[in-house]
């Protein structure tokens, strides 16, 4: 079993939302903030219908559903860090990233609206 992702302190949450607001932040603040958000989206919505990606820092099963064990999942939802952290902090909606080319998403169950934002 991969290892479970980590929900990181408040501290370094609002330190790292603080860098990106402002244009200041570096591959560590992407990469704790990606990782941060699909622990807590993997907390709320257990499962594994739903492959949520973010290269390069991480991937996650989530969304009840349809078992996922081998090959492509079901659904798979794609999007690049900046944009991932947009959807989780409710800066940005799902449909706002949709429309706007910004997620990939696809399959049944794909739609992640109804568990964002997740802060």
């Amino acid at each position: 079993m991969p290892a479970r992702l980590r929900v990181a302190s408040a501290v370094e949450v609002s330190g790292a939302l603080a860098r990106v607001a402002s244009g200041a932040a570096d591959t560590l603040d992407l990469r704790l903030l990606v990782k941060h958000y699909l622990a807590v989206l993997e907390a709320r919505a257990p499962g594994r219908s739903v492959e949520v990606r973010v290269p390069p820092y991480a991937a996650v099963q989530v969304v009840p559903g349809v078992c996922h064990t081998r090959g492509t999942p079901p659904a798979v939802v794609e999007t690049d860090a900046e944009t991932w952290i947009a959807l989780a902090s409710g800066a940005l909606t799902w449909n706002q990233a949709e429309a706007s080319g910004r997620v990939a998403a696809s399959g049944q169950r794909a739609d992640l609206a109804p568990y964002l934002p997740l802060t």
